[in-house]
C-alpha cells in the first residue's frame, strides 16, 4: 500500500478561525498508548496567470494524449535527456491547458462572487475549479488579500493531487510566497507551504514549515496533520504517534482521525485503525468527508484481503462522490483481486484516461501483462516514465515512484539508483521495501535481505512486502523463512498484485517441491 500523505481529507479551518467540530476520542483519556520560488510553468507571472483562465482543472484527455505523445517520442529517441523530455512534456500539457481554459472562458459562465472565493471552505465543496476561478477573480481586484493567496495556493495543491497534474505545484508555491510577502507570519500560508512540500515528497521541509505554522497557531489543523504526515514519511514512527496524539488533543476531527489510524496500521494494529476510521465515518457529513473516510476503510480492508468489505466501502465512497479517484482506483484493484478482470480493466482504463498516475498505470499494465497483452502493458509503463519526468520538472521528488515501477517494468539500474537516493533521504518501511526489491532485481540479494527485514519490522501488514522478503530469502538460501513469508503474503492478501501474486504462488510451489 502506498503512503497516503497526498490523499488528505478536507480541513476544518476557515479564514484562520477554528470551526466547531464534533470531538471523537481516538483512545482513552488516561493510559494513552505511545503511539526559491519556482517559475510559473506557463512562462508568465502569477498575476498575469490569474487572468488567463488556466486555473481550471479538467483536460484529463488532453493530459493523457500529451503523456502518450511524450512516451512515444521517448521510445523513438532513447538518448534524449530526461530534463529535455520533461520540458517538452510540460509544453505539451501547457498547450492543452491553455486551449481548454480558453474554451471555458468563452462560455459566459458566471464566476462566484469574491465573498465565496476567499473562503477555504470552498475547497471542500467538490467544485474546486469554480473555487479557483473565483479566487483568481477576487485577487485581480484585491491583490493584497494574503488569506486568499494562501487559499489559492492550497487549491492548486489540491488540484495537482486530484487531477494528477504536478504542474500546479509551482503555481502553488508562488501563491504561498505572495501571501507570506504580504503577511510574513500568517499560519495559513506556512501550513500551506508544509502541505506543498509534503505533496512534493520534501518531508524535511514539510516538517519545518509545519513547525513554523504551529508556533504561530498551535491549533492549525492543516499544520498538525502535515506534521504527522512528515514524521511518518521520514520513518520517525514513534514521533509520528506522539504527533497524532497531540493533534487529537488540539483539533480532533476527520483529518486527524485518519492519520491516527494510519499510524496505528503501520505498527500492525489493524483493529484500532479500523475502529478509528469507523468512528470517523460515523461523524462524516459532507460528501468529501464520506468519500475520503470510506475509501480509507476500503484500502484497509483490501490490504487484509477482505475484498467484499473493501467493495462495500468503495461503493459508499462513490455514492457520496461518483468521481472520487482513490475510490475508483481502489474498487478496480478489489475487483481484480476478486477475479472480476473485466470490471477491473474497465475501471482502471477510466481512471488512467482522466488521471494518468503511476499507481493505476502500473496496475493496469500488470492486468494487461497477466492476460498476455505485453504491448498494451508496455504502453502503460511508458506513461509512468512520462509522468515521472513531468513530476520532476515541477519539483516533485519521484524517486520512490521510479524505484517501484522501474524495478519490475523498466531500467533496473535506474531503479536501484532511485531507491538508494530515496533511502538516503528517508528511512521508512516503504523505502526499505523499494531498496530491497531494487537490490534483488539487480542480483544483490545478500545486500537486499536486511532491507527486506526492515520493511516488515514494524508489524505493518502488507502482502507485497512479505512477498518481496520471501523471494529475497529464497534467493539467499533461507528456504524455511522464504516459505513462511510467501505463504503469509498469500494468506493475507492473495490478490495483492496481478503479477506478484502469481509469482508468489509459483515460488512457494517450487519451495514445497524442493523440501
Amino acid at each position: 500500500m502506498a503512503p497516503r500523505t497526498n490523499d488528505s481529507a478536507p480541513e476544518n479551518e476557515e479564514n484562520g478561525k477554528i470551526q466547531p467540530v464534533r470531538r471523537l476520542r481516538t483512545r482513552p483519556v488516561q493510559g494513552r498508548s505511545g503511539g526559491s520560488g519556482a517559475a510559473d510553468p506557463w512562462g508568465s507571472p502569477l498575476l498575469a496567470e490569474l487572468g488567463g483562465g488556466k486555473g481550471e482543472g479538467g483536460g484529463g484527455e488532453t493530459r493523457v494524449a500529451a503523456l502518450r505523445r511524450f512516451a512515444a517520442a521517448a521510445r523513438r529517441h532513447r538518448a534524449l535527456h530526461l530534463a529535455g523530455c520533461a520540458a517538452l512534456l510540460a509544453v505539451a500539457l501547457t498547450a492543452g491547458s491553455i486551449a481548454l481554459g480558453a474554451a471555458r472562458d468563452n462560455t459566459g459562465q458566471h464566476v462566484a462572487p469574491a465573498s465565496a472565493a476567499v473562503s477555504p471552505g470552498l475547497l471542500t465543496t467538490g467544485d474546486l475549479d469554480t473555487g479557483i476561478a473565483s479566487l483568481q477573480s477576487h485577487l485581480r481586484d484585491q491583490p493584497r488579500d494574503f488569506g486568499s493567496w494562501s487559499t489559492l495556493g492550497l487549491a492548486y495543491v489540491e488540484q495537482a493531487r486530484t487531477k494528477g497534474d504536478p504542474s500546479r505545484y509551482p503555481q502553488a508555491e508562488q501563491a504561498f510566497k505572495r501571501s507570506l510577502a504580504l503577511s510574513p507570519d500568517n499560519d495559513q500560508a506556512l501550513a500551506g507551504r508544509a502541505a506543498l512540500a509534503a505533496a512534493r515528497h520534501d518531508f524535511e521541509d514539510a516538517l519545518k514549515y509545519a513547525d513554523q505554522a504551529l508556533k504561530v497557531n498551535p491549533y492549525s489543523e492543516r499544520a498538525l496533520c502535515t506534521r504527522v504526515d512528515a514524521l511518518v514519511e521520514l520513518g520517525r514512527y514513534a514521533d509520528a504517534a506522539k504527533a497524532a496524539d497531540t493533534a487529537d488533543d488540539r483539533r480532533p476531527g476527520i483529518p486527524v482521525f485518519t492519520r491516527y489510524a494510519y499510524v496505528r496500521e503501520l505498527r500492525g494494529d489493524v483493529r484500532t485503525a479500523e475502529r478509528v476510521l469507523r468512528q470517523a465515518l460515523s461523524s462524516a457529513i459532507s460528501p468529501g468527508d464520506l468519500a475520503y473516510v470510506a475509501t480509507q476503510l476500503g484500502q484497509l480492508a483490501w490490504n487484509q484481503g477482505d475484498y467484499d468489505t473493501a467493495l462495500t466501502h468503495y461503493a459508499r465512497a462513490l455514492a457520496a462522490d461518483e468521481n472520487y479517484l482513490p475510490a475508483l482506483e481502489g474498487r478496480a484493484r478489489a475487483q481484480a483481486a476478486g477475479g472480476d478482470r473485466a470490471g477491473a480493466l474497465k475501471g482502471l482504463e477510466d481512471v488512467v484516461a482522466r488521471y494518468p498516475l503511476p499507481g493505476p498505470l502500473v496496475e493496469l499494465g500488470e492486468l494487461y501483462e497477466s492476460a498476455g497483452d505485453k504491448v498494451k502493458a508496455d504502453d502503460q509503463y511508458a506513461l509512468v516514465d512520462a509522468w515521472t519526468a513531468l513530476a520532476r520538472a515541477n519539483g516533485v521528488n519521484a524517486d520512490l515512484d521510479t524505484a517501484l515501477a522501474a524495478a519490475d517494468h523498466g531500467d533496473r539500474k535506474s531503479a536501484l539508483r532511485a531507491a538508494r537516493s530515496e533511502w538516503d533521504r528517508r528511512q521508512t518501511v516503504h523505502t526499505a521495501d523499494a531498496l530491497a526489491w531494487a537490490l534483488h532485481v539487480n542480483g544483490k540479494d545478500e545486500e537486499a535481505l536486511p532491507y527486506a527485514r526492515k520493511a516488515t519490522a514494524t508489524g505493518f501488514r502488507n502482502a507485497a512486502f512479505l512477498y518481496h522478503r520471501g523471494v529475497i530469502e529464497h534467493a539467499t538460501g533461507n528456504a524455511e523463512d522464504a516459505r513462511e513469508h510467501l505463504a503469509a503474503a498469500l494468506k493475507l492478501n492473495p490478490g495483492f498484485s496481478p503479477l506478484g501474486a502469481r509469482q508468489a504462488r509459483k515460488a512457494l510451489k517450487d519451495l514445497e517441491a524442493a523440501k
